[in-house]
């Protein structure tokens, strides 16, 4: 079974092709500056890479020159279209309304559009591929995975805000949590790993990329998170804040901000970059920090303090913890950034051994001291596979 994995933004629309049910990568790429007359797509296939470069007017466009590419006499790994049985679509928010991965209706479709506005940089172009994927491939089943769908086991002493309540009732104003699909995809395989099951693990599992997220996983299920209402909430990310006091906001808007300029802020220009005021990427910070610049390590060292403290917080929730993983850009590829998240953990049972940390490779392998109570891993998120193995699932 051959099952098409999409992943639609405002620009762009990353695809892999898999053979089922072996997980078996066929073809993968991205079409990304759509809308723009140098739009370019990537195509990797059979351990070779194409680009090309032309103009791509929007996501339909888009749709069908990855389709083309697919089925490319040259360069294409099938015959015909209509071998792709299904597609698997990456769908930032599901609200309370979806707890799983669910095959796409009209009903899902009229409920996507109802929670546009609770994830309005996500949801409309995911919705637009959903519609481009359905116009070019009418014959394929469609299904849409949700990254807030890992995160509905969180129970409401812990997604609840202390607002009014009216306001939960009325604009369903919560903590939902995302990156759940990279989230679940870590418990499985740390359970693998461990040689158990997901139903018996309690894992810490802290996805660090340009966005970052923490989450307490208690019997393999999600049971707090640190992004909330929106991705803006909990950790030092690359542009975001994170957790900040409200009234900072306030205080700006007395002084003249905008809600534009706040917003602006808070997700673009605030984190890693706005600390450092050079970069939002960790290996050029790293580089600078190792140059001597105060403001480079200053980043770094917030940075790893938080999650550090969720660590502790998260610890506290789950009792017993058996394992911290590690996954995304960063926590996958920055030893110096692991080091120093583990750095005083004792206490709670972490040690980490410096030369496990540094070596290659590490990834899915225990980096912890033979006498730290806590496995510490390295897992590589994979979050296509995941949509891949639920749309077959779903569909078997």
């Amino acid at each position: 079974m051959k099952i098409l994995v999409l992943n639609a933004g405002s620009s762009s629309i990353k695809y892999q092709l898999f053979e089922m049910p072996d997980a078996t990568v066929l073809a993968k790429g991205i079409v990304e500056r759509i809308g723009r007359p140098d739009a370019c797509l990537k195509h990797e296939y059979n351990g070779n890479t194409h680009q090309q470069t032309q103009a791509v007017e929007d996501h339909e466009e888009a749709m069908a020159m990855i389709l083309g590419t697919l089925v490319d006499a040259r360069i294409g790994v099938l015959s015909n279209i209509r071998d792709i049985f299904a597609v698997g679509h990456r769908v930032v928010h599901g609200a309370e309304e979806f707890t799983g991965s669910v095959r796409i209706d009209e009903r899902v479709i009229a409920s996507l559009e109802k929670y546009a506005d609770l994830a309005p940089l996500h949801n409309p172009p995911n919705l637009v591929g959903i519609r481009a994927a359905m116009h070019k491939l009418p014959d394929a089943k469609q299904v849409a995975c949700f990254d807030t769908a890992f995160h509905t086991t969180i129970p409401q002493v812990a997604y609840m805000y202390a607002l009014p309540y009216e306001i939960y009732e009325t604009y369903r104003i919560r903590r939902y949590g995302f990156h759940g699909t990279s989230h679940r995809y870590v418990t499985s395989r740390a359970a693998q790993i461990m040689g158990k099951r997901p139903e018996q693990v309690n894992l810490i599992t802290c996805h660090l990329g340009n966005g970052c997220s923490i989450t307490a996983v208690k019997g393999g299920k999600s049971v707090d998170t640190s992004m909330g209402f929106t991705p803006l909430e909990g950790l030092v990310m690359g542009t975001r804040t994170g957790d900040l006091d409200p009234a900072i906001l306030f205080y700006l808007a007395d002084k003249g901000y905008s809600v534009d300029q706040l917003n602006d802020l808070c997700n673009k220009k605030g984190g890693l970059l706005g600390l450092s005021g050079q970069s939002n990427d960790m290996r050029n910070l790293t580089e600078l920090a190792q140059a001597g610049d105060v403001r480079a390590q200053l980043a770094i060292d917030i940075f790893c303090y938080r999650i550090r403290k969720y660590i502790g917080a998260y610890t506290a929730v789950l009792d017993t913890l058996d394992a911290l993983i590690f996954t995304g850009g960063i926590g996958e590829n920055a030893p110096l950034v692991r080091q120093a998240v583990c750095r005083d953990l004792t206490q709670i049972g972490i040690v980490l051994d410096p030369a496990k940390n540094e070596a290659k490779p590490c990834k899915n392998l225990p980096l912890n001291t033979d006498n730290s109570r806590v496995k510490v891993y390295v897992i590589p998120t994979n979050e296509e596979v995941a949509i891949a193995q639920d749309t077959y699932q779903l569909l078997e």
